[in-house]
């Protein structure tokens, strides 16, 4: 976890200049850096620790196979052309949602955690998809986005047994950091 916490901040600090507009997406490498953006980062690793807060067992691979499915699956539209300018916003946003989500982990629906993992999962992958160019390599950039997606949602599922056991105060103070994180990329939006 000490090791962890570093890694993870030091990916979010450098991750910004490959966010979004203007980075290679031809290339499995760029795939596999692109979800260090922070506003990925956030919501890949959130994910995995909500998951692990709502449910038990296996069970906690819930969150982040339908984030990867959605993930996917907003791939292929926004490569067909169905990304639009309110796509960032709506990642912003989603960041600020799954940080309420962490927050209230143990009193919201599984349900209703799932489907808002799925929109969350489905925006991020609008997001990817729309910045193919025509000629693409989708399959090398898709599989590394989707494998750094699987190695984040592990961070988040790993962490979190060391973070639940925390006084319920600081757990609370880590989720609104993240939807404040959130704000503050909405604001930027």
């Amino acid at each position: 976890m000490k090791k962890l916490v570093p890694a993870v901040l030091l990916a979010a600090a450098a991750a910004p200049a490959f966010a979004h507009p203007g980075h290679d997406t031809t290339t499995l490498t760029a795939g596999l850096v692109h979800p260090l953006g922070l506003d990925h980062l956030l919501a890949m690793v959130a994910v995995g620790l909500w998951s692990a807060a709502a449910f038990s067992g296996v069970r906690r691979l819930a969150g982040p196979a339908l984030f990867m499915t959605a993930l996917l699956a907003g791939a292929v539209a926004g490569a067909a052309g169905w990304g639009h300018a309110l796509v960032e916003p709506a990642i912003a946003a989603s960041v600020v949602v799954l940080g309420v989500m962490l927050a209230f982990a143990r009193r919201l629906p599984a349900a209703a955690g799932l489907v808002l993992v799925a929109v969350a999962g489905s925006l991020h992958g609008l997001a990817h998809g729309a910045e193919l160019p025509a000629a693409g390599g989708f399959a090398a950039y898709a599989a590394g986005f989707l494998a750094a997606t699987a190695l984040l949602h592990g961070a988040g599922l790993a962490a979190a047994p060391r973070l639940l056991a925390l006084p319920a105060v600081v757990w609370r103070a880590l989720s609104g950091g993240v939807a404040l994180a959130g704000l503050m990329l909405l604001a930027r939006a």
